[in-house]
C-alpha cells in the first residue's frame, strides 16, 4: 500500500513541480530578457538532470562507471523517444531557429563522438576532459547568444516580480526532483511485489523515473504553449547527460568498455534525434511522436533481447 501511495505522491509532485517550473522559467526569461528556450536548454535542463548526475558521481566513486554510462545514455533515449514523443502526440512542435542551429547539431554529435572514443575499448580521463571541454564550449556559445539577445526591457524592472519568478523555479525544481525519487521508489516496490523481472524494472521504471523532471517540464510547457522551453529542456538535458555527466564520471574513474556494450543506447539515441529533427519550416510534425514512441518500444525490446542469459 505504501508503494502505491509513493507512486501517487510522485505523480502529484511531478504535476505541481512542472506547473511551478514552467511559470518560473517564463518569468526568469522575461527578467533576463532572453528567449525562454535558452533558459530551458541551460537552467531547466541542468537542474532536471540532477538525478542522472547523482547516479553518475556515486557510481564512479564506487568504481562502477558503467552504471553512469548506461544511465546517461539510456536517459537520452528516454528524453527524446519517449518524452518528446509524448509531447508531439499532443500536437506538433515549432522549433526555434537557434535550437536548430545550436542545440540539435551538438546533441546529434554526442553519440557519434562517444562511439569514436570507444573504438579503443576504453574511456580514459583524457576522453572525459575532451567531453567536458566540448560541453563548456557549447555552454559558452549559448551564454554569448543569450547576451546578444538581450535588449532594452519592454517594461520597468519589478524586483518583487523577479523574486517571485525565482521562487517559482526553485519550488518547481524541489517538487520535480522529489517526484522522480518517489516514483522510482514506489514503482520499484510495486514491480517487485508483482514479481516483475528486476532487469525489466531497471530498463523501464528506473530510466523513466529519473527522467520524470524532464517529462513533467516538457508536457506542462507544451500544454501552456511554451514549446521552446520543453524542447530546450530535452536537448539541453541530452547534451548535459552525454558530455558533462559522462565526462565527470570518466574523469573520476576511467572505464574499460567496448563499443558493442553501448551500441544499442548510442544507435537508438542517434536515431531518435534524427527522427525528431525539424523540417525546413522548423516544425516537428505530430506524426513524428508516434514514430518516436514506436522507436522507444523497439529500444526496450532490443535491450531485453540482447540481455545475457
Amino acid at each position: 500500500m505504501l508503494d502505491w501511495i509513493l507512486l501517487a505522491a510522485g505523480v502529484v509532485c511531478a504535476g505541481v513541480g512542472g506547473e511551478f517550473f514552467v511559470r518560473g522559467t517564463v518569468g526568469v526569461a522575461r527578467w533576463l530578457r532572453i528567449a525562454p528556450g535558452i533558459v530551458g536548454a541551460t537552467i531547466a535542463a541542468f537542474s532536471t538532470s540532477g538525478p542522472e548526475l547523482s547516479v553518475a558521481v556515486s557510481s564512479a566513486v564506487a568504481g562502477t562507471t558503467q552504471i553512469a554510462l548506461g544511465d546517461g545514455l539510456g536517459s537520452n533515449v528516454v528524453n527524446v523517444a519517449l518524452i518528446l514523443g509524448l509531447a508531439l502526440v499532443v500536437s506538433s512542435i515549432k522549433s526555434p531557429r537557434d535550437a536548430i542551429r545550436r542545440d540539435f547539431p551538438v546533441a546529434l554529435s554526442v553519440p557519434v563522438i562517444t562511439g569514436v572514443l570507444l573504438i579503443d575499448g576504453m574511456l580514459s580521463r583524457l576522453d572525459g576532459l575532451l567531453l567536458l571541454a566540448l560541453f563548456f564550449a557549447w555552454l559558452a556559445h549559448t551564454i554569448l547568444q543569450a547576451r546578444k539577445q538581450r535588449g532594452a526591457p519592454s517594461e520597468p524592472a519589478d524586483g518583487r516580480r523577479q523574486w517571485v519568478a525565482a521562487v517559482w523555479c526553485a519550488a518547481g525544481l524541489v517538487f520535480l526532483v522529489g517526484a522522480g525519487m518517489l516514483i522510482v521508489s514506489g514503482a520499484k516496490g510495486i514491480a517487485v511485489a508483482l514479481g516483475i523481472d528486476p532487469f525489466l524494472i531497471g530498463t523501464t521504471v528506473v530510466a523513466v523515473g529519473t527522467s520524470v523532471p524532464e517529462l513533467a517540464t516538457t508536457l506542462l510547457a507544451k500544454l501552456r504553449g511554451h514549446d521552446d522551453i520543453g524542447l530546450g529542456t530535452i536537448l539541453g538535458s541530452n547534451i548535459f547527460n552525454g558530455l558533462f555527466i559522462i565526462g565527470v564520471a570518466v574523469v573520476i574513474r576511467p572505464v574499460r568498455v567496448t563499443l558493442a556494450e553501448l551500441a544499442l543506447a548510442l544507435a537508438f539515441g542517434l536515431a531518435a534525434l534524427l527522427l525528431a529533427f525539424p523540417a525546413r519550416s522548423g516544425v516537428i510534425p505530430r506524426r513524428r511522436g508516434v514514430y518516436l514512441l514506436a522507436l522507444y518500444a523497439g529500444y526496450v525490446a532490443a535491450v531485453l533481447i540482447a540481455r545475457p542469459g
